[in-house]
C-alpha cells in the first residue's frame, strides 16, 4: 500500500527505470541487500543494475525497469547509498524522481 501512494504523490505511476554510477559506487552492497532482483555486486565491488533475465549489465549507465512491487525497495536503496549514486528516472522523459539529482 504504501508504494501505491508513494508512486502516485511522484508520478511514478509511469514506467521508470534504474541505473548506478560506477564512479561514486562505494561498493557497500546495501542496494543488493534491498534488491537482490536489481542490484548486484560484480567481481570488481562494484554494483550493478540487473535485466529482467537477471544479466547484469555493465555498459556505463546501462539501465534496467523498475517493477511496481519494487519500487519501494529501490527507492529505499536509492535514499541509503552511500555513494549517492542509485538514479532512478522516468522513462518517458528522463526526469529522475529518486536519487541525488531528483528534483
Amino acid at each position: 500500500m504504501t508504494v501505491q501512494h508513494e508512486a502516485l504523490s511522484t508520478g511514478a505511476e509511469e514506467a521508470l527505470e534504474v541505473w548506478i554510477d560506477q564512479d561514486l559506487c562505494t561498493g557497500d552492497g546495501i542496494c543488493a541487500q534491498y534488491a537482490p532482483e536489481v542490484f548486484e555486486l560484480d567481481i570488481d565491488g562494484l554494483a550493478y543494475v540487473k535485466s529482467a533475465d537477471d544479466e547484469l549489465l555493465q555498459d556505463t549507465g546501462a539501465t534496467t525497469p523498475v517493477p511496481l512491487t519494487l519500487l519501494q525497495d529501490v527507492v529505499d536503496s536509492a535514499k541509503e547509498c552511500p555513494g549517492d549514486c542509485i538514479h532512478v528516472r522516468r522513462v518517458t522523459d528522463g526526469v529522475e524522481v529518486y536519487g541525488p539529482d531528483a528534483e
